[in-house]
């Protein structure tokens, strides 16, 4: 049956266009109910759970299906928080296209109020439908909805109803459920004595009017690691002017969660302050304690010179909250029988929230999610529900899950739709897969990873051409091979974007058959690889360079060391020893080159932990060492990344994937130039060439680590590198590589971007054939955008997993002392780098219930005076490094001054062996 709808619409042109709406409604559609005899075969797709909802609710004691509205879906659907669960509801519902349920809208009747009634029609004629089915089948279908006019209206109408809660509350077997219920509204939570903290929040439209006149600013909330009174927003657009605003102070936060899209209204500019140099963290309070609030912003207002004011703001609406379920412990209330208790979210950027629990007891000390629903005016902290248990604080499994939660980082095992497109075992290179590839098997090719490296996606050969000349390649596993576009497998790698390292484990972005097996370029083995091959002079300079998919067999697997070893070695002259030295000497003749075009040289301590073969915990910490083979990989990794960007860039102008890396902004260096300054050496910054000449003139013979002390330094000042499309940007200079082309090619099995790039390689050089989405600028940045987000994730989620077993280290060792440098003073604490654990700390100087001591902070040298000692950045100290265990929300590593000595302050040499959970365990003693 056809019904259409057809009225008039006014064009922007003053026309008058007429518009026909068509409805197929059919009347062969099931029920969707199993064994309903009256539709018997006609279900289309997926049916109704065989087993209704057990009869367990003392509202409903018959078998019953639920059928919420729509607002309660949308409010109510975090609470289950599983992956699909959005595609599983939608995919159960019964089609719109149903003659017995189609509604039409009335005449007066608005959008909303249609909606209401289409969901009641369709609940009425699923009762009365189920009536036919047999009395020991018989089911009933019940109407969920939060809104009180719908639910009076359904019960007039002879349809079971309630509301979600009360539903909820009546399921007898499961009472813990109500705790997973989200709150109804940001006022039905409040706090019924609760004065009003916070300023109202202006509707959209007005937010929308204010952006556009320029009234106000809209950007992107983020909130201070180190001082939860404190927030930047960051400002959407192309103006340079004001791009980054301050906020300072609970009321100019206004409510607003960390990665929230806020409108900010600039204040007066005698309103301006600094950047706190404040360490401060919430310490969570059961009361709204607003009086202690105020007195803490006191302490943010540091007297400062011109200068250094930055434009400050204060939020005064939210565009788009960017609310996730968070990872976290409750706060148990010192309240006895209280069922209101404060959450503390793991990431320090999220406020507490408050959740209404009745398993306060069984969730204390246990990882739990937690879902925010609203934020009172009247409530110093956001109202909330608990979702999950994760497991006890401090197991390894809950915690690497807790990261990974926490990261956005896509953990779930890959799905059989996904693997259903991995080729066929056994597996070996056909003829079809020979096409327009050359075979390339003969060559010495080997690959230079670390140690126990099982995903190999690069390999290199060198050898001396006839002319004299080298020829160099350097062969990259063929992952766009075996992932083909659009299907569950791409898709899936693309969401990825990433393979994740942790110290115990690796999430691969694609299945492990391809990530460990047929595209690691083992040796021994016929591979399928993607060759960027140059002919070289002695000089490293290219004479040619040429593209190819190709078939390799890889002569050795080795790690870094035994490659530095076979190129050392005086007696081992064999083929791949000499490959090595022969990529070895052009690696150190490119790299002279890069660096001095102005390429940066800079520095982050990395770490490796020693782990136990049975328990698995570290047992050793170490910085990693760097060798020449390191550096050898790396340049022509580079070299090969970079022919590879001008390539794709020459065939697809408007279409490649490249990545760039922006220069900073002068104000980033400050930090850099007062730290050289204070010992005496100059930084310039106005190029990466004068960055990069200044650096390698940074030298002290009495102090030889300085250098790399700024080096570390000059990272921190850095902007990130991103992903980005040719045909959206113009863009395109790597700044700290001084290359003005740049994009990733060399690692396809851990990074989506390089299977981009191949492709667009393969439709280069006539191996492959394009697709549509390969060449749609727009759809290339939005998965850019994914990529760029997934990237930062990765490398977010890998260093609380080093900070993680860092803890399970120092927890096992105890407490030590070693020599430290200041990287940063701060107002009330000084920032320090331990050499050699690659660890960095913070020294506070103020605590709870001690005597104050007299600090004088100058932000200009900059320095900490405490008592009579001055500290500098670079300056050297002794600390001591021990696990505190007092907080089981956040157990952190704890620094404290053994050396210079000051009196209240310095912890004296003779409480070496002291722990600072030690009461607690002889206390743990006497209880047994």
């Amino acid at each position: 049956m056809l019904k259409s709808k057809t009225f008039l619409k006014k064009t922007r042109a003053g026309g008058v266009m007429k518009i026909v709406r068509e409805h197929y409604l059919r009347d062969d559609i099931g029920c969707g109910a199993p064994g309903c005899v009256a539709c018997g075969d006609a279900h289309e797709g997926p049916v109704l759970e065989p087993q209704p909802l057990d009869p367990a609710s003392s509202l409903c004691p018959q078998p019953h299906y639920l059928l919420p509205d729509t607002n309660v879906l949308l409010h109510q659907i975090v609470s289950v928080w599983r992956p699909g669960t959005w595609a599983s509801v939608a995919s159960s519902l019964r089609p719109p296209g149903s003659l017995e349920t189609y509604v039409e809208q009335e005449q007066g009747e608005n959008a909303n109020d249609r909606n209401d009634r289409a969901i009641r029609v369709a609940a009425k004629w699923y009762n009365e439908h189920l009536k036919k089915m047999s009395a020991e089948n018989q089911l009933q279908v019940v109407f969920i909805t939060n809104d009180r006019r719908n639910k009076e209206k359904a019960i007039e109408e002879g349809i079971p109803a309630f509301t979600c809660e009360e539903y909820v509350k009546s399921l007898t077997a499961n009472p813990e459920l109500i705790d997973r219920l989200a709150c109804l509204s940001e006022e039905g939570s409040e706090i019924e004595s609760g004065k009003v903290i916070f300023s109202e929040h202006l509707p959209l439209s007005k937010l929308q009017q204010g952006i556009k006149s320029g009234t106000y600013l809209q950007g992107t909330f983020r909130a201070s690691r180190e001082n939860y009174l404190e927030a930047t927003v960051w400002v959407h657009g192309d103006t340079e002017e004001n791009k980054e605003i301050i906020l300072q102070g609970l009321k100019n936060l206004n409510r607003a969660i960390h990665e929230d899209i806020v409108a900010v209204e600039l204040l007066p500019r005698n309103q301006w302050v600094a950047p706190s140099s404040v360490v401060l963290h919430d310490e969570g309070q059961n009361e709204d304690d607003v009086e202690k609030e105020e007195e803490r912003e006191r302490i943010l207002k540091t007297a400062v010179n011109e200068k250094m004011l930055k434009p400050t703001g204060r939020v005064v609406g939210i565009i788009k909250r960017n609310w996730r379920p968070y990872c976290g412990m409750l706060s148990k209330s010192d309240i006895k029988e209280s069922r209101r208790h404060l959450f503390t979210p793991a990431d320090k950027r999220i406020p507490r929230i408050r959740i209404e629990t009745r398993q306060a007891s069984t969730l204390e000390g246990r990882r739990i999610i937690v879902a925010v629903d609203g934020w009172p005016r009247n409530s110093r902290y956001p109202n909330g529900h608990f979702v999950k248990n994760l497991g006890e604080v401090g197991d390894k499994e809950t915690e690497t899950e807790v990261l990974l939660l926490e990261h956005d980082v896509p953990h779930q095992p890959f799905s059989q739709a996904v693997l259903s497109f991995l080729p066929k075992m056994p597996w070996s290179i056909t003829e079809k897969d020979m096409k327009n590839r050359e075979d390339l098997r003969h060559l010495c090719v080997c690959s230079v990873d670390p140690p126990g490296c099982t995903d190999i996606d690069d390999a290199l050969h060198c050898r001396e051409l006839e002319n004299g000349n080298f020829e160099v390649g350097v062969h990259i596993a063929d992952v766009s091979h075996f992932i083909r576009p659009g299907n569950a497998l791409d898709q899936e790698s693309a969401r990825r974007g990433t393979t994740v390292y942790l110290c115990e484990k690796r999430i691969d972005m694609v299945p492990e058959l391809l990530s460990s097996n047929l595209c690691s370029l083992r040796c021994n083995v016929d591979r399928l690889a993607f060759s960027c091959i140059w002919e070289m002079n002695h000089n490293a300079e290219i004479l040619k360079t040429r593209f190819t998919k190709s078939a390799i067999n890889s002569k050795a697997s080795l790690t870094y060391a035994e490659a530095q070893m076979r190129i050392d070695s005086a007696t081992m002259n064999d083929d791949i020893t000499t490959s090595l030295r022969g990529l070895n000497k052009l690696a150190k003749i490119l790299k002279k080159r890069r660096i001095e075009k102005g390429a940066l040289t800079l520095s982050s301590p990395e770490v490796r932990f020693h782990m136990d073969s049975e328990t698995h915990d570290p047992i050793d910490l170490q910085t990693k060492e760097l060798r020449e083979t390191n550096s050898m990989v790396e340049e022509f990794m580079l070299l090969a990344n970079i022919s590879v960007a001008k390539k794709i860039h020459e065939e697809f102008s408007e279409h490649a994937l490249l990545r760039k890396h922006p220069a900073p902004p002068p104000s980033n260096y400050e930090i850099l130039v007062k730290a050289a300054k204070s010992k005496n050496l100059e930084i310039k910054t106005d190029t990466a060439k004068s960055l990069a000449d200044s650096l390698d003139r940074a030298d002290s013979p009495s102090f030889p680590y300085l250098n790399t002390l700024l080096r570390i330094l000059a990272t921190r000042c850095m902007m990130q590198a991103v992903y980005f499309c040719s045909g959206m940007d113009n863009d395109f200079h790597h700044y700290g590589l001084a290359s003005p082309i740049y994009t990733h090619f060399t690692s396809p099995i851990r990074r989506y971007a390089d299977i981009i790039v191949h492709r667009l390689l393969a439709v280069a050089i006539g191996a492959d054939c394009t697709y549509p989405e390969l060449t749609d600028k727009h759809k290339l940045a939005d998965l850019c955008k994914n990529l760029n987000f997934r990237h930062k994730m990765a490398q977010y989620a890998q260093r609380a997993s080093v900070a993680f077993h860092t803890q399970l280290f120092f927890k096992s060792k105890g407490i030590v002392s070693e020599e430290a440098y200041i990287l940063f003073v701060r107002k009330n604490a000084i920032v320090v780098l331990i050499p050699k654990y690659g660890l960095e700390g913070t020294v506070f100087f103020e605590e709870k219930d001690k005597p104050k001591p007299r600090l004088i902070y100058d932000d200009e040298i900059p320095s900490l005076k405490i008592e009579d000692t001055v500290f500098h950045i670079f300056d050297k100290v002794k600390v001591k490094i021990m696990l505190d265990s007092s907080n089981l929300q956040h157990q952190k590593i704890r620094m404290s001054l053994v050396e210079p000595q000051i009196p209240g302050i310095s912890i004296p040499m003779d409480t070496s062996n002291m722990d600072i959970n030690e009461p607690e365990r002889k206390k743990k003693k006497l209880e047994k």
